[in-house]
C-alpha cells in the first residue's frame, strides 16, 4: 500500500462480484439517435469509468469491494449534472477523501466538461463525512491536491488499469 508496511486498516475487506457487462440495445448501436448518457452507461461506459478504480490499499477495485454501487450513481444528462455517493470499507477509513478524488478525476478526465461532478460519501458511513464532503466539493481544494506530485502519483496508480 501508499504507506510502505503500515498494516492495512480494513485487512480483510468483504468481495462483491462485479456486475455483468450491459449488453448494447440496438437503439445505442443506431447512429442516427442522439447517445443521451444514462447512469449505467456513466457507471460502466467503454472506459469503465469508477467500477475499475483501484482501492489505495487492497489489489481490488472499489466495484469489488461494493464502495461504489451503479444504485448510487445519479446521472441527469438534460441538466448536466453527475452525483457518485461512495461507501467507505468501515466508518473510519483515511482512505476516504483519497477514493472520493480519485473517483472525481477519473471522471474530471472521462466526461464532457459540460458536466458539473458531486462525489460524497454514503450519508452515514464515516466518521468524518462532512469534512471530507466539503474537502471534494472544494474546487480550489481538490486542484491544489492534483497538483501536489505525491498525492496525484497515488490517484493516478488507483485510476491506472491492472494488467
Amino acid at each position: 500500500g501508499p504507506g510502505g508496511g503500515a498494516p492495512l486498516e480494513n485487512a480483510n475487506p468483504l468481495i462483491y462480484r462485479r456486475s455483468g457487462e450491459r449488453p448494447v440495445t440496438a437503439r445505442e448501436e443506431d447512429e442516427d439517435l442522439p447517445d443521451s448518457i444514462d447512469d449505467r452507461e456513466i457507471f460502466d461506459n467503454a472506459a469503465h469509468l469508477i467500477r475499475s478504480i483501484n482501492d489505495p490499499e487492497h489489489p481490488l477495485t472499489l466495484e469489488e469491494l461494493n464502495v461504489v454501487e451503479q444504485v448510487r450513481v445519479k446521472v441527469n444528462d438534460a441538466e448536466s449534472t453527475v452525483s457518485v455517493e461512495f461507501t467507505p470499507t468501515i466508518p473510519h477509513c483515511s482512505m476516504a477523501t483519497l477514493i472520493g478524488l480519485s473517483i472525481k478525476v477519473k471522471l474530471i478526465r472521462s466526461l464532457p466538461e459540460r458536466f458539473k461532478l458531486d462525489v460524497h460519501i454514503t450519508p452515514g458511513t464515516h466518521v468524518s463525512e462532512h469534512a471530507v464532503n466539503k474537502q471534494l466539493a472544494d474546487k480550489e481544494r481538490v486542484a491544489a491536491a492534483l497538483e501536489n506530485s505525491h498525492l496525484l502519483e497515488v490517484v493516478n496508480q488507483c485510476l491506472s488499469a491492472r494488467s
